[in-house]
């Protein structure tokens, strides 16, 4: 009895461990634009039940933009930025690496190709945006919100 007990004990346990939620799950981060260094916005990332995270946007600093993008072309275009989901399909990889997601720049109404790494202190993530190769992208370093 005791045996069996113990047994589904760890059975439990091993089973929570491998449904614990990532890293990146419920946490905020400041994006900073690429070019001007300036903070643009805090986005939310979420995991789906099979693993897959999004993220999407739950503050604006440009004054104006939340509700009503002037600047956005494509889809997000006069369309509030509040609550836009710009990021889908991110899957970790281990060791704080994720990959296979698409981020959208609200900006130019593009989608790329997407992939991230997590400082191993957990402060920053450095994200990176592409069109076929990773190496003809372009690079951001966000900062978490706590």
């Amino acid at each position: 009895m005791i045996k069996t007990t113990l047994s589904i004990l760890g059975l439990s346990l091993v089973s929570t461990l491998a449904l614990a939620a990532d890293p990146l799950n419920g946490t905020k981060w400041k994006t900073i634009d690429d070019k001007t260094k300036q903070p643009l916005s805090v986005v939310q990332f979420t995991e789906t039940s099979n693993g897959v995270l999004s993220a999407k946007i739950v503050d604006v600093f440009t004054p104006g933009e939340a509700q009503k993008c002037s600047k956005c072309v494509g889809k997000y275009q006069n369309k509030p930025l509040l609550g836009a989901q710009i990021i889908h399909g991110l899957k970790n990889t281990g060791k704080n690496t994720y990959d296979g997601g698409k981020i959208t720049d609200p900006k130019n109404g593009k989608t790329y190709s997407f992939n991230a790494k997590m400082s191993n202190d957990g402060r920053t993530l450095n994200g990176r945006g592409y069109i076929g190769v990773s190496a003809l992208g372009r690079s951001q370093t966000w900062i978490r919100v706590n």
